[in-house]
């Protein structure tokens, strides 16, 4: 059980990575199932709607970029903590969740985003 999730959690980061970086497309050919379920209000359900929509970040911000903070798994959930940085050093954090099917391939995805404050009421950090 453990190899398994230990087999999700890289997977998850090498699909978001690859997609991230403008390869959406091979990203879905490797890690993506035969269902695509979008939870993102600004991305379409499917396989063709998620490279679309990541074909064109990279078109329109080919310079950002992530790095994964925590990636944690249980049952066949992978949930990654991402910190971005977009043109105009607007950063954010994020929060992904993908779910696995019995195959080891996404088949559905969940976020939250939220652009990171220059100061914290309580001083802690985003991470």
């Amino acid at each position: 059980m453990k190899k398994h999730l230990e087999e999700n959690k890289n997977n998850a980061i090498k699909f978001y990575k690859m997609a991230y970086e403008g390869n959406p497309k091979k990203a879905v050919e490797l890690y993506v199932g035969e269902e695509y379920i979008q939870h993102n209000p600004l991305v379409a359900d499917g396989k063709k709607a998620f490279i679309s929509y990541f074909e064109r970040m990279q078109d329109e911000y080919p310079d950002k970029k992530i790095e994964f903070v925590r990636t944690i798994a249980e049952g066949d959930l992978v949930a990654l903590h991402t910190h971005q940085i977009w043109p105009g050093n607007e950063e954010y954090v994020t929060m992904d969740f993908f779910r696995f099917d019995d195959n080891g391939k996404i088949v559905e995805h969940w976020d939250a985003i939220q652009l990171i404050p220059e100061t914290t009421a309580n001083g802690n950090s985003m991470y």
